[in-house]
């Protein structure tokens, strides 16, 4: 994830926090803010290192309390989940592409760190997305017999 990624993502956790209710979803995304701003950390001081001002980190959300926020207008824990889930899958791809196209091993290496840590993360949404019921697979192909062909 660059750094503009980053503290966007960290914009985002902030907010899927003030609407999360799960006790388990929260400690992911706690994980995934601590992931973010480790990594906000390391490519700044990269960027700065070789000359390169920092894209602008945004403000921080406010914490509110769930009840504050009107039913229609939250999200639910289910599409939290599938939320994160998503970005960690996009994550995953953009450190993969970060390390096949760097020329410096220790760029490649960072984002081989960053890639660890994001299987590691979306292994537990997907066991998270599971267990609690948020993930339904679709129904499963059955090689046809003469009475489905009906």
């Amino acid at each position: 994830m660059t750094s503009w990624a980053a503290k966007g993502a960290v914009s985002c956790y902030q907010l899927y926090l003030n609407h999360a209710g799960d006790e388990d979803l929260k400690k992911i995304i706690h994980d995934l803010l601590d992931q973010s701003k480790l990594e906000i950390k390391e490519t700044d001081a990269i960027l700065l290192e070789n000359g390169i001002a920092p894209p602008p980190t945004m403000p921080e959300r406010p914490s509110v309390e769930l009840d504050d926020i009107p039913i229609g207008a939250r999200f639910t824990d289910p599409e939290i989940g599938a939320k994160i889930a998503v970005e960690t899958s996009a994550s995953l791809a953009a450190c993969s592409a970060a390390m096949g196209q760097s020329i410096r091993e220790d760029i490649g290496a960072l984002y081989g760190k960053y890639h660890v840590t994001m299987t590691a993360l979306g292994l537990r949404i997907l066991e998270m997305n599971k267990n609690k019921g948020w993930l339904l697979p679709p129904p499963l192909h059955v090689q046809g017999s003469e009475d489905a062909s009906k």
